[in-house]
């Protein structure tokens, strides 16, 4: 499989050059982050590729809000790191028997992970993101939760990060309106 990494500075390399032409070709690529890859090198990402912003719907209003703080240097009090992972389900009950394969974009306390939603957008900019291991759940025994080492592609990824982003902003549709 081709591989991807990315760049602290937001650049995308495949096979160790300067940068890509189109993003979109390397969507299905294995990624790699480059030491020291945070949100904010997130962020310079789809600046640097806007064509990327056309993956998912938050995307562009994501971007342009990014641009509102792109001197403030903050890191998340208490996180260590930033970690998307993979969860394979199997659920047997109740219903119809069903696999779920989803992302999880969490923030990690030491090995315990936490939830970033109340967290300021702002505040995980500079905090690193790592991949983490898969998670295979066995018919919602989650006690005994097999991990495995995994990989993403640059797609995965993107969208990842994105669904759970987007808890962080009110939609107009979800407004209350007097």
């Amino acid at each position: 499989m081709n591989e991807v990494t990315l760049a602290k500075d937001g650049s995308i390399l495949q096979a160790g050059r300067e940068g890509i032409v189109d993003p979109l070709a390397c969507l299905g690529c294995k990624l790699v982050l480059e030491e020291g890859y945070c949100l904010r090198s997130y962020f310079e990402m789809l600046l640097r590729y806007p064509l990327l912003t056309r993956l998912n719907g938050f995307l562009p209003s994501f971007a342009d809000r990014y641009r509102g703080f792109l001197e403030q240097g903050t890191a998340a009090p208490g996180l260590s790191c930033l970690e998307l992972g993979k969860t394979v389900e199997m659920i047997g009950f109740p219903g119809v028997p069903r696999l779920e394969i989803y992302t999880t974009f969490r923030g990690m306390t030491g090995d315990q992970p936490c939830e970033i939603r109340s967290f300021a957008m702002e505040s995980l900019l500079d905090t690193p993101i790592r991949v983490g291991k898969l998670r295979h759940i066995v018919f919602g025994d989650k006690v005994d939760v097999f991990r495995f080492d995994t990989m993403l592609t640059l797609f995965e990824f993107i969208d990842g990060i994105a669904w759970e982003l987007s808890f962080h902003v009110k939609a107009p549709q979800c407004e209350l309106r007097r």
